[in-house]
């Protein structure tokens, strides 16, 4: 399975679980953007349930590498 950038990944994973708090409080069901965003945190996971996809996302993220600071030069 491919594994998706972790930088990618965090920022489904935050875009994803702030909309869906905000939707919470809503009971018309998920709109379209979470709808969008599950559907790609699931391909990017190899999940058919969003559910799963956020457990593998965030086991995923867990031993991900830290990012690389940038070195500014002068």
């Amino acid at each position: 399975m491919l594994i998706p950038h972790p930088a990618f990944l965090r920022g489904l994973v935050d875009e994803y679980e702030a909309l869906a708090a905000e939707e919470a409080a809503g009971a018309s069901g998920p709109g379209p953007r979470a709808r969008d965003l599950a559907y790609t945190l699931c391909v990017s996971t190899g999940t058919r349930d969003v559910r799963l996809a956020l457990e593998t996302a965030h086991r995923l993220l867990e031993v991900a590498p830290e990012p690389k600071t940038a070195q500014v030069f002068e």
